[in-house]
């Protein structure tokens, strides 16, 4: 907990004027609240016995002082309300920046195994309630010990013996707050889990919420939310349970301090061993002497939610990347595309059998290369592994000639573009996402990409052209438009490789005639990986490898696979008769051009 907490402090540092400031305030806040009683006692105790005039000259003065101090006291509540707040504010977007950024650095492997509603939720709610601690936490705590000591040691000066009875609870209240603060702690936590399951879910049935429709299964999403809601109220239920215990009993002895108090001092009011001032003065510093109590039990709340959300912040923090720069990693700046897959095997970590076996591959710079086999024997994995979205579990991958984990992943991705099925466009216009192939492109460039994709005319159908909104995730657009914007996009980062996963197999086929003219123009002279799922698109391939689970069972060009009469020609045939039809070859596109 020490280096956890060692942490948490760091973030003060940038702001270490603000900090101070606020606790300067604070204090000063604090103990105008202990200066007035005293001001009363004095008036009730001494002034009251002056003569008529110098009386009225007293509490004059002494009103002025308590006015000047009252507005003193305004102004501190002010600066630490808001310049307080505004420090929070600053250090929660400090933590948003770190945890982000982290985000970034971490690997497919972290996100295949977690939900994005669990990792929005610490990055909104959780730092919410840690910004929440780091400014009220300390002022609360300063404020409530320098009341409780302050307004003790008055007490014992008033009267002793009733500061001793009223100091008597302080015990009791501190061994009570300690047990419940464990309780609190772990049902706080069970409430972080439980609402990240709901943000999850929720964000899972927007994002599919045209399913959802399609299928008018309105009322299975709702039963499902109903689950998790109902889980998260019952987890509640637990922590309010403890939170309503140990609120009520600190309250009850608050209150009870008071009544004891009272009692005892009437009984020694009686016997004229307490004056009525005093005791009048007494039950002003009893205010103050419980009131900070009751700051501390919101401040134990604050701090169990603030905590146990900083240590969530902390294990997300704690995630090294698995596939990171070595030390020693090298720039690339120029890549001719030479590609070479040595004795490489791959599984994933869930699953305890290989993908890849032993697979051994070159590829010459500026070749055509497809890859054909039914699901799931690899091909995605193997074309995955070499811009290192998973690391090679034996063996190794060379890109002219060096060993892809000497480069700079940096380096390594930007010579390698990718054109998938799926297709992911951000929420904004056509011209963001086509710029985000390079950020720093110009609008002529952008263009120029959108040109060569075939994308220019049917952009400038729409009647605000490249500044079009497209929604999120593209959804005013075809998925003809969807899939040229993404061409055009790796056309302006005009990298020297390339990958195409079944970039055309969800179109129909007029919109795949013309993504797949798009696309040989993008490959021309550069190494291209396409994955195929029409096999017709690919008859032209200078190369065609065919993956079985076993690895790369036959190799060769369209008509020497189909002579083999092997499993290409299965696969060939089956497709065939399918009654899926050609699109034009790369050949003859060029030849066209």
């Amino acid at each position: 907990m020490k280096e956890k907490l060692k942490k948490l402090f760091a973030y003060y540092k940038p702001y270490r004027f603000l900090f101070y400031s606020d606790m300067l305030f604070a204090v000063l806040g604090a103990v105008i609240t202990l200066i007035i009683p005293l001001i009363v006692r004095y008036i009730t105790n001494e002034v009251v016995y002056f003569e008529a005039g110098d009386a009225v000259k007293m509490i004059t003065e002494l009103g002025i002082v308590m006015i000047l101090l009252v507005f003193l006291e305004i102004f501190c509540n002010f600066y630490i309300g808001y310049f307080g707040h505004i420090m929070g504010a600053k250090m929660e977007a400090d933590m948003r920046k770190d945890i982000f950024g982290h985000y970034q650095k971490l690997t497919f492997a972290f996100y295949d195994n977690q939900k994005v509603g669990h990792l929005l939720s610490r990055i909104t709610s959780d730092l919410f309630d840690i910004s929440e601690l780091l400014h009220h936490g300390p002022e609360d705590l300063v404020i409530s010990v320098i009341k409780i000591i302050g307004s003790f040691s008055i007490l014992l000066m008033v009267n002793g013996k009733l500061a001793l009875i009223a100091f008597a609870f302080i015990p009791v209240m501190l061994l009570f707050a300690f047990y419940y603060n464990r309780k609190m702690k772990a049902a706080f936590k069970k409430n972080r889990e439980k609402i990240a399951d709901i943000n999850s879910q929720i964000e899972d049935s927007l994002a599919g919420i045209r399913v959802v429709k399609s299928f008018a299964n309105e009322k299975v999403e709702m039963k499902k939310f109903n689950v998790g809601n109902n889980n998260f109220v019952e987890a509640k239920k637990l922590s309010y349970r403890y939170m309503g215990i140990y609120n009520s009993g600190l309250g009850a002895m608050t209150t009870l301090i008071t009544v004891v108090v009272l009692l005892a001092g009437v009984g020694m009011m009686l016997n004229g061993t307490v004056a009525l001032a005093d005791l009048l003065t007494f039950f002003l510093y009893i205010n103050n002497f419980t009131d900070p109590v009751k700051k501390l039990v919101s401040f134990t709340e604050q701090f169990q939610n603030g905590y146990s959300g900083f240590e969530r912040f902390l294990e997300i923090l704690s995630i090294a990347p698995d596939i990171a720069d070595k030390p020693d990693a090298e720039a690339m700046p120029k890549v001719r595309g030479e590609i070479e897959f040595k004795d490489v095997s791959f599984g994933y970590e869930e699953q305890s059998e290989r993908v890849l076996r032993h697979v051994n591959l070159k590829v010459k710079a500026g070749d055509y290369v497809a890859l054909v086999g039914s699901s799931g024997v690899g091909k995605t994995t193997l074309c995955s592994l070499i811009p290192r979205f998973y690391e090679v579990s034996d063996g190794a991958i060379f890109i002219d000639g060096k060993d892809i984990r000497d480069i700079r992943l940096n380096d390594l991705r930007n010579h390698i573009g990718i054109v998938q099925q799926d297709v992911y466009l951000f929420a904004g216009t056509i011209m963001d996402n086509i710029r985000y192939g390079r950020p720093e492109a110009t609008d002529e460039e952008v263009i120029r990409a959108a040109r060569n994709a075939n994308a220019h005319d049917f952009i400038m159908s729409f009647p605000d052209g490249y500044d079009t909104d497209i929604g999120q995730r593209g959804v005013k657009l075809s998925g003809g438009q969807k899939q040229r914007l993404s061409i055009a996009r790796v056309f302006l980062k005009n990298p020297p490789i390339l990958i195409f996963d079944e970039a055309t197999s969800a179109l129909d086929n007029e919109s795949e005639q013309v993504v797949q003219k798009s696309l040989e123009h993008l490959a021309k002279n550069r190494t291209t990986f396409v994955i195929a799922h029409r096999l017709t698109t690919i008859q032209n391939a200078q190369r065609i490898l065919v993956l079985t689970e076993s690895g790369i069972a036959e190799e060769g060009t369209h008509e020497e696979l189909l002579e083999k009469r092997g499993i290409y020609e299965s696969l060939y045939h089956r497709n065939f008769d399918t009654g899926l039809s050609g699109v034009m070859s790369k050949e003859a596109i060029i030849k066209d051009e």
